[in-house]
């Protein structure tokens, strides 16, 4: 039986996920997700690992209910300070999607601006978000690269270490790459690629496999300590994993919210629609 093997929130773009037993799949995503993001103060421009990859040994917390945000690194002060759900924006961007996030104060700019070496905010989604993911069936979406949700497979993760481990390599852990959901329970590696349609039970979630997921330089970063630690993954992945078009390494399926709902980990997944095996 395939199944829900973990759930991960991020709750700022870039920084360390927290591993949940539960949580509630809303129309853009995990709740919490991606809900704060770390930007250049001169342009609004979207921090990441891909040029900042200490951002993941920023462990974030948000507490009581949503109102208040600790953030923890290794040499730094802990910081607590009050969410501002909405109040004072500025203009932010995320690849192509330009909009407003909603400035979290001095407390935290400073913080991350320590952290990083460059002058930073911290921006919020705001309540009136309007951001849309494309695809076959298109659906909200955070400050997530372009989707709400990012599945994998177990047995993904699974095969790749096992080229890895024959190449005389070490094994990566799927933090690696970063998935809201892993999947256990499907035999067949990357069968994520070809779930068009997966509903989840109990909680009656529905979801849409819209693309597959082009791995960037994030994977190399081991995510405990905030350092690269290449060239695995994406060295193994380059030799079976590559898209035909641009040549670019995959790992990951991106998915739309199609009905929102509780999940919990040991919820069953049924594909209720499989995309051609050409596609």
């Amino acid at each position: 039986m395939a199944h829900v093997h973990a759930l991960v929130v991020y709750p700022i773009k870039g920084c360390a996920g927290l591993t949940l037993s539960r949580a509630e799949i809303t129309d853009r995503g995990l709740a919490g997700d991606r809900e704060f993001m770390v930007v250049r103060a001169e342009d609004g421009r979207f921090r990441s690992q891909r040029e900042l990859p200490v951002m993941a040994a920023v462990r974030p917390e948000v507490l009581d209910g949503g109102t208040r945000l600790v953030l923890r690194a290794p040499g730094m002060d802990e910081l607590k300070t009050e969410v501002v759900p909405d109040g004072p924006r500025r203009p932010v961007s995320v690849w192509a999607y330009t909009g407003d996030g909603v400035d979290q104060g001095d407390e935290a700019a400073e913080w991350f601006s320590e952290l990083l070496g460059e002058s930073c905010r911290l921006v919020r989604v705001p309540p009136d978000h309007p951001r849309t993911s494309g695809g076959w069936a298109p659906g909200r979406v955070g400050f997530a690269d372009g989707y709400a949700l990012l599945v994998a497979s177990q047995a993904s993760l699974d095969t790749l270490n096992a080229r890895i481990l024959e190449s005389g390599g070490e094994p990566v852990a799927m933090s690696r790459f970063r998935p809201n959901l892993v999947v256990a329970g499907w035999d067949e590696p990357h069968a994520e690629d070809r779930a068009r349609r997966v509903t989840i039970a109990p909680g009656g979630v529905e979801i849409a496999g819209i693309k597959r997921c082009k791995r960037c330089s994030v994977p190399l970063v081991d995510q405990e300590t905030g350092r690269r630690a290449g060239p695995e993954p994406i060295r193994t992945l380059a030799t079976y994993r590559r898209d035909p078009d641009d040549g670019q390494v995959m790992f990951g399926m991106n998915f739309a919210v199609l009905r929102p709902g509780p999940v919990a980990v040991g919820d069953e997944l049924t594909v209720t629609e499989w995309a051609d095996p050409e596609e």
